[in-house]
């Protein structure tokens, strides 16, 4: 036998198939897969190698075993597909060894990916970000240890008073209203 093929306990495959199925659904329960979390399981337990195994097989395999009229597949047809599946992943191998490699594949892992939003930070942002880079005016914007200083920084202030620029009797409207009452 193969290193890694000892024998994988149905619960750590159950407990597999249960975050797959609860995968990017918070209405799942985790009793029932659909076909694209089945997908997803296949691709990151490396079920589908893209030899032997590709997403159409797992596809048909999913229609196969699950209900006519559902779009969901209980942990026994999951078995079923696994049954399916795995002559096909590990060619030469008796059914029950490969399906104990199979199982070897899948027990105790979890969605990559899960819950997991790492925060790249690409060169271009550090650039930005990085206030000893600013030169000539734009430098003014910060103060010394680097903070911005907002709109204090900044010369060009949008006059937002509703007068064309340039008028001479600017702020002049309300004494003028006044005179006519």
């Amino acid at each position: 036998m193969a290193e890694g093929s000892g024998s994988a306990s149905v619960a750590e495959i159950e407990m597999a198939f249960q975050k797959f199925a609860v995968h990017g659904d918070t209405k799942a329960t985790g009793k029932e897969m659909n076909g694209k979390n089945f997908v997803k399981l296949c691709k990151d337990c490396k079920v589908i190698d893209g030899k032997n195994i590709t997403s159409t097989d797992v596809d048909i395999v999913f229609s196969k075993v699950k209900a006519k009229t559902a779009r969901v597949i209980t942990f026994e047809q999951f078995t079923q597909a696994m049954v399916e599946l795995a002559p096909k992943r590990f060619k030469g191998k008796g059914q029950e060894e490969a399906l104990q490699q199979l199982y070897g594949l899948i027990a105790g892992k979890e969605p990559a990916n899960v819950g997991v939003t790492k925060v790249t930070k690409a060169a271009a942002v550090d650039r930005l970000t990085d206030s000893t880079k600013y030169t000539g005016s734009h430098k003014e914007r910060f103060d010394e240890s680097g903070k911005g200083k907002g709109k204090v920084g900044r010369e060009d202030i949008p006059d937002t008073s509703g007068y064309v620029s340039a008028y001479k009797g600017q702020g002049s409207y309300d004494s003028k209203v006044k005179e006519q009452e």
